[in-house]
């Protein structure tokens, strides 16, 4: 990884990240253009005169950590400043990875985590962000952690997609190991992270038809973690989603797509709602 510039590691970055996070489509075309979904700033948004069976998600909050920041790559010394992750250190943040066209990472995750906030507003949730591109870097990785600590949330996922050698194809769920040491501790929120993660894997591949990443774990789409800031330093059951590898051709082809990100938003919400129910 070079910090500052394309990070290619797991949890947003390929397999050896620093830091944390992981039509005709294809790796070499530009994303398709979609205008994410209406009322999108802030945390709250109209929920409209739902009654309580209309919205079953009604009284959750939960937090959804969009990977990176489009500005990270303007602030290199500033995102390659190390913070205290419990276990050790680690970068603030990274840049992400990207596709061979050069659709970023980062740019995707916003897009994702938009239609995300959508989908479960409409479910009657608070939905969070931890950052809506317009910081000018970051947060760092602890205060991405810390932000859905405060929040008190119910569920929180972080939002990513993988930078692994072509021909590794898939997505997969990265869940919290149990670590307590200085800051972190997640022996409480291993085994409801778990379940949010294996919910999130099943409806996910539901929805979107992608298969679990073929080049980590047993091929079941999981894999436990515990070097990533944003799940050592959760209170509340985290998980995080690399929705594929944006250095393969095929699932670049899918990433770049609205209409594959809109059936991807339908996944995540779907396993959030049903962890939640």
């Amino acid at each position: 990884m070079v910090v500052g510039a394309l990070c290619l590691g797991t949890a947003g970055c390929g397999a050896s990240s620093g830091g944390d996070g992981g039509g005709k489509g294809g790796e070499d075309s530009k994303p398709s253009s979609a205008t994410p979904s209406t009322a999108d700033k802030g945390d709250g948004g109209h929920q409209g005169a739902r009654k309580p069976a209309d919205a079953p998600l009604r009284g959750k909050v939960i937090v959804v950590d969009p990977g990176h920041n489009p500005h990270n790559r303007d602030q290199p010394g500033k995102i390659s400043r190390p913070v205290d992750i419990g276990t050790g250190k680690k970068e603030c943040d990274t840049t992400g990875t990207s596709t061979n066209s050069g659709y970023a990472e980062a740019e995707f995750t916003l897009d994702l985590a938009h239609r995300v906030r959508t989908q479960l507003r409409e479910r009657g949730a608070t939905v969070k962000f931890t950052h809506d591109g317009d910081e000018p870097y970051g947060p760092c990785v602890d205060e991405r952690a810390r932000k859905g600590n405060r929040a008190q949330a119910d569920a929180a996922i972080s939002l990513h997609a993988d930078g692994a050698p072509r021909g590794s194809r898939g997505f997969h769920v990265i869940l919290p190991a149990s670590v307590h040491k200085g800051e972190a501790d997640t022996r409480k929120i291993v085994g409801p992270s778990r379940e949010l993660g294996t919910e999130v894997r099943d409806a996910f591949r539901e929805a979107t038809d992608e298969p679990p990443a073929n080049y980590l774990g047993d091929g079941n789409g999981l894999d436990t973690r515990g070097d990533l800031g944003g799940l050592n330093l959760s209170k509340v059951p985290k998980v995080f989603l690399e929705c594929g590898n944006m250095r393969d051709p095929a699932d670049a082809a899918l990433l770049t797509s609205a209409k594959w990100r809109e059936k991807a938003a339908r996944g995540v919400t779907d396993g959030i709602a049903a962890f939640l129910s």
